[in-house]
């Protein structure tokens, strides 16, 4: 038997490839001793950019950086040879990844992540994406053909105004002085945006899968705002200062005033936005991209089991991305699927997939984290020792 393990990661909790290797290690203990493969997933959150660049045998590299809310940290990313890159994510990636050269794969989590800050101190008004436009930076120093830049799980709703100000432009009051560093709390400060990406600066792609808009019900803020640390009494202002600053950004670049509309605009606070208004950044839908990287179809089709998940496994899970879509077309080809997730919230069911919470019911979260490894561990093994 061949079983193909693919988990994204869980989060707060286990990286996707510490999944894996846990998963891994659970059924090769268990009965028959099954031929494994594991497959780590990637949204472009956490594990991004390691995750494709091994895929690809591709080269680490790292730059001092600007944490979100201030301080010196080292962020890693990848630089791959194009030539490594399967033909089929070459195609997605465009004529900017045509021919001989390399490609920069970064991740905005590991400069710019919500896991970065302590609980208490998640808070999108004093966060900034600086540190993002400082990998791109040093990224581009290496020569890069293009960027890639994975933007799940960030800290920070700032329109990428930070990202930018990294790469050239500058912010500044009525006065005309500089506003450095820029975080959301001063915008109302924000009268004119100038300056401008370095000569030749290499194409931004960015991987994405949420289609919200910047602004509105749906938007980065309404929707993504909570889970950052956002302040209800806070959220007004942002709101509108937001609509005011991307109408500013898309004047001084002779952007649509549309584009805000856009679906995926609202990517990781709105950094989607900020640099295809003032970087032309293009977005790539993330997951069909990561799929064709890792040659997830020809997996699936040799595998006789599928196991996948992440941290909570609900109906979203199902629309088009990560687990949900790898369990969904592993089940189109005829193969055993379980999926097991911390917590699992489908509303209803899907015929031939097996699911399981790992999570003991009533645990409360801190520890139901801390002890994610062990359940999934143990939760693997049962199912694989019972047939």
């Amino acid at each position: 038997m061949r079983v193909l393990i693919a988990f994204d990661k869980f989060k707060d909790s286990m990286s996707a490839m510490m999944a894996c290797d846990i998963a891994s290690g659970a059924v090769m203990s268990s009965p028959g001793r099954p031929d494994v493969e594991a497959c780590p997933l990637a949204d472009g959150g956490e594990g991004f950019a390691a995750i494709l660049t091994r895929a690809a045998l591709g080269a680490e590299a790292s730059a001092e950086v600007v944490g979100p809310q201030g301080g010196d940290r080292v962020a890693p990313y990848g630089i791959v040879d194009l030539g490594r890159v399967p033909d089929r994510a070459k195609a997605i990636l465009g004529k900017s990844a045509s021919g001989a050269g390399t490609i920069a794969v970064i991740e905005m989590a590991a400069a710019s992540g919500l896991a970065l800050l302590p609980m208490e101190l998640r808070d999108p008004m004093r966060s900034s994406s600086f540190g993002t436009g400082q990998v791109m930076r040093d990224a581009a120093a290496h020569g890069v053909r293009a960027i890639l830049l994975g933007v799940g799980g960030s800290a920070t709703h700032d329109l990428g105004l930070g990202a930018l100000a990294a790469l050239g432009l500058t912010f500044c009051d009525s006065e005309g002085f500089m506003l450095d560093p820029l975080v959301p709390a001063d915008w109302p400060r924000v009268a004119t945006i100038g300056g401008a990406l370095p000569d030749g600066f290499p194409p931004i792609l960015i991987a994405c899968d949420v289609d919200n808009p910047l602004l509105g019900p749906r938007g980065a803020l309404a929707v993504y705002g909570p889970q950052k640390g956002l302040k209800p009494k806070d959220a007004p202002m942002l709101e509108e200062e937001g609509s005011r600053i991307a109408a500013l950004l898309c004047a001084a670049f002779s952007r649509p005033a549309n584009l805000v509309s856009a679906p995926g605009a609202g990517a990781a606070g709105g950094i989607a936005f900020g640099l295809m208004a003032g970087a032309g950044a293009t977005l790539l839908p993330g997951f069909e991209l990561v799929s064709s990287w890792l040659n997830i179809e020809e997996r699936l089709a040799k595998a006789d089991v599928v196991i996948t998940g992440e941290g909570r496994f609900d109906d979203s899970s199902l629309q088009g991305k990560g687990p949900g879509a790898i369990a969904r077309r592993a089940l189109d080809l005829g193969k055993t699927v379980h999926v097991f997730a911390g917590q699992v919230g489908l509303t209803r069911d899907v015929h031939g997939l097996v699911t399981h919470a790992i999570t003991p019911a009533g645990m409360p979260l801190k520890d139901a984290l801390a002890n994610a490894p062990g359940f999934l561990f143990s939760s693997v093994k049962r199912a694989f020792s019972s047939g």
